[in-house]
């Protein structure tokens, strides 16, 4: 009896011992390893990912908040008052961009971290 309750103590230890597997997270939530930055410019890079995503309602005259996103005058303009970062990081004091949905995603917050970082050159 006594090797009987042995083995079922030892039994549900080992299923208990893997029951506590950990993942990694890596493993689990692989990065997107397609995000190339080595290369970051205004033009391939910065302002498709605005046209893509901004363009729509910060276009011309009637651009949503009085913030026009359609020139490199006017992406500057919002990056030197902090509020292109500011928006699409979802950062508090700022107005979530894009509006009523997910940021963009972390290699394009990335990309424009990276040209605004390097002085958001006109290239």
């Amino acid at each position: 009896m006594k090797r009987k309750t042995t083995l079922t103590i030892a039994f549900i230890i080992l299923v208990l011992m893997n029951a506590c597997y950990y993942d990694s997270e890596e493993a689990l939530y692989p990065q997107n390893s397609s995000c190339d930055t080595a290369n970051i410019t205004y033009s391939e890079s910065v302002s498709p990912i605005l046209s893509a995503q901004c363009a729509g309602c910060h276009t011309g005259f009637g651009a949503n908040g009085n913030v026009q996103l359609d020139s490199y005058e006017h992406i500057v303009s919002a990056v030197n008052n902090g509020s292109l970062l500011g928006a699409i990081r979802h950062e508090s004091g700022w107005s979530p961009m894009p509006q009523n949905t997910n940021k963009l995603d972390d290699c394009s917050i990335n990309k424009i971290e990276i040209w605004v970082a390097a002085g958001t050159p006109n290239n």
